[in-house]
């Protein structure tokens, strides 16, 4: 299902079919190559030093033991729709730089730009993506182990879109609403806030 944004002016189709569904074919599973592509798309987002302070835990559907534990941490809302996803992704983001171990105030910033490159490759190659922060960080930093020197930041959910012809009611109720945004001048203003 495509769900295009109504730009005031011309973006680029990449980002304005970019959104956030909730309904996924269960039945999909990604092949190593895609998710790799995914990965190879994070690499590449700009960073801070060139620091690259993400880092990423790979859950995978067909992986049944950790995938159910993975769902586990997230919040009942988010267990319902993400259980029908492929893989999940845990967003991760060190808090200090590698070359001095000082503090990286940038770490959030920059990982969040690498989270959104997974999205619009996710895209790109025909899936869909979902970033949620309905989590319980404690259990999944016990699940994976994940260091305190790391933020978890969020977890994205990332599979082929549910073909609209077999959406449930709710899907539906929840799916065809209308995308919403602030106006374009609401979010920035020229030389004084």
């Amino acid at each position: 299902m495509q769900k295009p944004a109504t730009t005031e002016v011309p973006i680029d189709q990449l980002i304005s079919n970019r959104w956030s569904p909730r309904a996924f074919n269960s039945e999909f599973v990604i092949d190593k190559k895609s998710i790799l592509s995914l990965f190879e798309a994070a690499r590449w987002a700009p960073s801070c030093y060139g620091d690259q302070p993400w880092k990423f835990i790979l859950f995978q559907k067909e992986d049944i033991t950790p995938w159910v534990s993975a769902l586990n941490c997230l919040s009942v809302g988010n267990q319902n729709w993400a259980m029908d996803a492929s893989i999940l992704i845990v967003v991760c983001a060190n808090k200090l730089f590698a070359h001095n171990n000082e503090p990286n105030r940038w770490s959030q910033y920059d990982t969040g730009a690498s989270a959104e490159n997974i999205c619009l490759q996710a895209l790109s190659l025909g899936f869909a993506a979902h970033q949620m922060g309905g989590f319980d960080e404690i259990k999944i930093r016990n699940l994976s182990n994940i260091p305190e020197q790391f933020d978890i930041l969020s977890v994205i959910a990332v599979g082929k879109p549910l073909d609209e012809g077999v959406f449930s009611q709710e899907q539906k109720d929840r799916e065809l609403l209308p995308r919403k945004r602030k106006l374009l001048n609401d979010i920035y203003s020229n030389n004084k806030w």
